[in-house]
C-alpha cells in the first residue's frame, strides 16, 4: 500500500521546491507538477509532488490521519485486537 500525504509548498525553483510537512521543512520535486505555485497544497509521495489538491482535501485528510494515529494509542499495547 502507498501513501501520498498532504504538504503546503514554501518554496519552488524550477522542478526542486520545498513543503512544510507538519512543520518540518522536505525538499521535494515538482516533476509531475510543474503548474504549482507557493502555497498550493500538494500530495507528496517519495520525494515527488503528484498533484494539487484543495486546502479543504489537504485538512480533510490531515484531520483523518490524526484520527487515526488517536485510534492506534488507545490500542493495547501488544497490538492484540480487542474480542
Amino acid at each position: 500500500m502507498c501513501l501520498a500525504i498532504p504538504a503546503r509548498v514554501i518554496e519552488k525553483n524550477g522542478d526542486k521546491g520545498f513543503v512544510d510537512l507538519g512543520g518540518s521543512k522536505k525538499e521535494i520535486m515538482f516533476t509531475f507538477t510543474p503548474e504549482v505555485k507557493e502555497g498550493d497544497w500538494v500530495l507528496i509521495h517519495t520525494g515527488f509532488a503528484l498533484n494539487v489538491i484543495s486546502e479543504k482535501d489537504a485538512d480533510e485528510t490531515l484531520k483523518l490521519f490524526e484520527e487515526f494515529a488517536d485510534f492506534q494509542k488507545e490500542l493495547p499495547e501488544n497490538n492484540e485486537r480487542p474480542e
